[in-house]
């Protein structure tokens, strides 16, 4: 019998004003991060103990690429979302150390199928069927940190052309800093992982052709167009 060998290639996402790419360690979210977004969900947004999910780190898509509408699901919706790459980590990072290990920021859209997000839920049971599916973390070009951390300025998105979300960055309720210090307490940061911060009010479910725009301030936009049915 012949030896198999596995030769893994390694998810990665662009660099803007650069030819290298950031290789992708792990995927780490945040939900419910905004009160309005908090609220639409039918939650109370007073700020509490963050809620943390993952995505498998080949969730990742590019820039202008076509998303598959995923299976087992009638409610498809988009999350804009500020996304941090980590150029180091560690363990109980001080929340006033925390943006040193930043090395930088995108926009991101954290595609949900909410009606399984909702039924897990309900049962008391993970998101992963909701949220860590194929295809699930389209992502623009990283802006690197030296350039400048945003805690402030518009984060929105256009399905259609028509808008859907928008708000600002200072309308977050666990800040960058916070929340990279609460996940070094429950896991070892490292290079390599990228954090969605959460995402404002507005969300609404997306249909095969649609044509979606994001963006934040002072960061690249995201494309993407929402292909057929899986």
């Amino acid at each position: 019998m012949s030896e198999f060998v596995f030769q893994p290639t390694v998810p990665s996402v662009a660099i803007a004003g650069s030819t290298r790419r950031y290789p992708v360690r792990r995927i780490y979210c945040v939900g419910r991060n905004y009160a309005d977004h908090a609220r639409e969900m039918g939650v109370d947004p007073k700020q509490e103990q963050p809620v943390f999910f993952t995505k498998p780190p080949d969730a990742v898509v590019p820039n202008g690429a076509t998303v598959p509408f995923p299976s087992r699901t009638e409610n498809f919706q988009h999350e804009i979302e500020l996304v941090v790459a980590l150029g180091s980590g560690g363990r109980d990072i001080p929340a006033g150390e925390a943006l040193k290990h930043v090395f930088g920021y995108a926009a991101g859209n954290d595609l949900t199928r909410r009606d399984l997000q909702q039924a897990s839920r309900k049962k008391g049971m993970p998101w992963d069927t909701g949220k860590a599916f194929d295809a699930s973390a389209p992502i623009a070009a990283i802006r690197p940190a030296a350039l400048g951390h945003p805690d402030r300025g518009r984060i929105w998105l256009t399905v259609n052309g028509q808008t859907r979300q928008d708000s600002d960055l200072n309308e977050l309720i666990w800040k960058v800093p916070e929340i990279i210090a609460e996940l070094s307490t429950l896991f070892e940061m490292r290079a390599g992982d990228l954090i969605f911060t959460g995402t404002p009010a507005g969300v609404s479910a997306l249909q095969p052709g649609d044509r979606i725009e994001c963006g934040i301030e002072g960061l690249e936009v995201l494309r993407t167009t929402i292909g057929a049915r899986q």
